[in-house]
């Protein structure tokens, strides 16, 4: 299971610590970045030995700044929270007053509570509909057909709507439509439809490690055994979200 799928399946509980155990491997996986911390290990930092549970609560301050930090700041599309909602969320988080709050962002204080009475109410929209999609859940057939699953929306996509409305069945037909070679991974066409150019990407991007910084010349190297327009492999891969890159265009990886 890759971090992505990882992330939106975890249970909330999980998702507020920013990390999961895994009792088979022994394994705490940071939920942000994959960091993967062993049971048993003990972790040198900064002249201080700490246990796996520990190292990975410390990776996710030091390297993600907190949970909430990166939650917050995630696309609006997962979120769901207008600009003003979010700075409201970034206040009452570092317990700031009504009074306070209207003052950072320049508003009266009676919006400042009217926003906190949408944000109370969304709550309760959340909890409900949390519950029957869970019920929905649980009522599945046990031989309910998994290829019909809708696959994972990969964190960094830049745009969520209904191009992501695609199943394991229609990805699985769509790889071997365009990928061809050892581990299907030669390209013989670029798709122009959207979904089946995102089904392509994701594919393309199980290439590159997580964590892992690549030059430049590194990135055209893998992309060149792929497919022969490696720059325009290399476009769509930032475009869509699958990779980040320097200013200076020096390094690239995985976006988290």
């Amino acid at each position: 299971m890759d971090i992505s799928e990882l992330f939106w399946k975890c249970e909330i509980d999980d998702l507020k610590k920013g990390y999961v155990y895994d009792e088979n491997s022994g394994k705490y996986t940071c939920l942000i970045c994959g960091e993967q911390f062993e049971k048993g290990i003990i972790y040198p930092i900064e002249n201080l030995y700490y246990d796996a549970q520990k190292a990975v609560e410390i990776h996710i301050n030091k390297r993600h700044v907190s949970v909430f930090d990166y939650l917050i700041n995630m696309n609006k599309k997962y979120t769901g929270l207008t600009e003003v909602q979010q700075e409201i969320i970034k206040c009452l988080y570092a317990n700031k007053s009504d009074k306070e709050i209207s003052q950072m962002l320049g508003v009266s204080a009676s919006t400042v509570r009217n926003h906190r009475f949408k944000l109370r109410e969304k709550v309760k929209q959340a909890k409900i509909f949390l519950c029957l999609m869970q019920l929905i859940s649980e009522n599945k057939k046990e031989n309910n057909d998994k290829n019909n699953e809708l696959i994972e929306i990969h964190k960094g996509a830049t745009m969520v709507d209904e191009r992501y409305a695609i199943t394991e069945k229609e990805r699985e037909k769509i790889i071997n439509n365009y990928f061809k070679g050892k581990d299907n991974m030669v390209l013989s066409d670029l798709p122009s439809k959207e979904k089946r150019k995102i089904i392509v990407l994701q594919h393309i991007a199980k290439n590159f490690g997580a964590r892992k910084k690549y030059t430049e010349k590194e990135v055209n190297k893998i992309l060149k055994q792929i497919y022969e327009d490696y720059v325009l492999l290399r476009r769509y891969l930032i475009e869509y979200g699958f990779l980040e890159r320097t200013r200076d265009c020096k390094f690239y990886w995985l976006k988290e």
